[in-house]
């Protein structure tokens, strides 16, 4: 008659306790503490290789220059397809805020856009918000009318703290020509970057 044990398995009556130490030993050989001190230090050695390799460096370390910049005017070129990506735009203004004194235009002509528009301000409140705050703080709004036509609207339909102007490239080129610098804002978004890909 088979009963059953409290781990689950089914034992025959008669059946010593022999059984369990054979079961033991056919899974751990005859010294299972050798078995067990073994699988310790290997752990333990795969933890100083995961430190070691956070302290490689066969090129050396990193250098620091963090001088600070003199005063420019910045022009951003901004056309992203996703309006949300405007987000990471005012982290990259931020930044320019923070390290650099001078006047910063944005000049928009993308599907970003839409985001300005009045009748999509529930659509996107957190973002434009955020835009908004960047105006009060002095952040010039300039929009291209050529694209805000072809996308369907009206120079009366975006927010109060945009600036409609004639066309976006010859804008930038204008205030090129002025003494802007000219920059890229790529919508990449590092924040995090670290720990959001730690096996990199």
């Amino acid at each position: 008659m088979a009963t059953r044990s409290w781990h689950g398995s089914v034992q025959k009556s008669g059946i010593s306790a022999r059984n369990d130490r054979a079961v033991a030993m056919a899974l751990f050989g005859k010294q299972p503490l050798r078995f067990v001190l073994a699988l310790f230090f290997t752990l333990l050695a795969c933890t100083g290789m995961s430190a070691q390799a956070a302290d490689f460096a066969p090129y050396g370390k990193a250098s620091t220059a963090l001088d600070l910049y003199p005063d420019m005017d910045l022009v951003f070129d901004v056309n992203y397809p996703d309006p949300q990506d405007l987000h990471v735009l005012y982290g990259f203004v931020r930044n320019a805020q923070r390290h650099v004194q001078g006047r910063k235009v944005l000049v928009l002509h993308g599907p970003e856009l839409r985001a300005f528009a009045r009748e999509h301000y529930e659509t996107y409140q957190p973002v434009i918000d955020r835009m908004a705050e960047l105006a009060r703080d002095g952040v010039e709004f300039r929009m291209c009318n050529d694209a805000l036509r072809a996308a369907g609207y009206e120079p009366d339909d975006m927010h109060g703290f945009v600036t409609v102007i004639a066309s976006g490239f010859p804008e930038i080129a204008l205030l090129q020509q002025q003494g802007f610098r000219y920059i890229n804002p790529v919508p990449l978004n590092v924040a995090d970057l670290r720990r959001r890909h730690p096996a990199d």
